[in-house]
């Protein structure tokens, strides 16, 4: 059986001011530090074995990433297909959760003006998955995004489209997907 456990970062600048952050670089806030510190002991204190901790390049994910690779000794690099999906003229608005906004996500081919369109993420993160899936020896950490997290939960369970576009995980909250 294999295992891969998503982390969304911890709490960044922008989540505390409420804009959608996407792929707009968004450091994580004091708080962020220590949430990605306690995963990263909530980690060794469940006993959560994994080989590796990959995490995307955007620096609220980098640095809980590395935070956790501190605390558990797994090593961590970076992977660009993971990061966050660019929600084009979304980018930095607020709040994150208008009904626009949630509205504009249930359309898969939306690129949101000039970013990217869920199915086009979705190739490059279910493309990961694929990887991860086959390296069966190995049991890895995602440190990434919360729309990211919507694409992991949608390759492991069926979704509607409403569910995947209200689909949302906690900051540093860990999920474990098993195959």
């Amino acid at each position: 059986m294999g295992c891969l456990y998503f982390v969304r970062h911890g709490q960044s600048e922008w989540n505390v001011a409420d804009k959608i952050c996407g792929s707009t670089d968004s450091p994580l806030t004091e708080l962020g530090h220590k949430q990605a510190i306690e995963t990263g002991k909530a980690i060794l204190d469940q006993g959560i074995k994994a080989n590796y901790i990959i995490y995307s390049p955007l620096s609220r994910a980098m640095d809980t990433a590395l935070h956790i690779s501190e605390m558990t000794g797994i090593p961590a690099k970076a992977e660009p297909r993971i990061m966050e999906q660019n929600f084009g003229k979304w980018e930095g608005t607020s709040p994150r959760n208008s009904l626009e906004f949630r509205k504009d996500k249930t359309n898969f081919i939306n690129s949101f003006g000039n970013g990217e369109s869920m199915f086009r993420m979705a190739q490059r993160i279910y493309n990961v998955i694929d990887e991860i899936i086959a390296d069966e020896d190995h049991t890895y950490i995602m440190v990434a995004h919360n729309g990211i997290a919507r694409f992991v939960n949608s390759y492991f369970h069926n979704m509607e489209n409403q569910e995947f576009a209200d689909f949302s995980v906690k900051n540093c909250q860990v999920n474990k997907f098993e195959w």
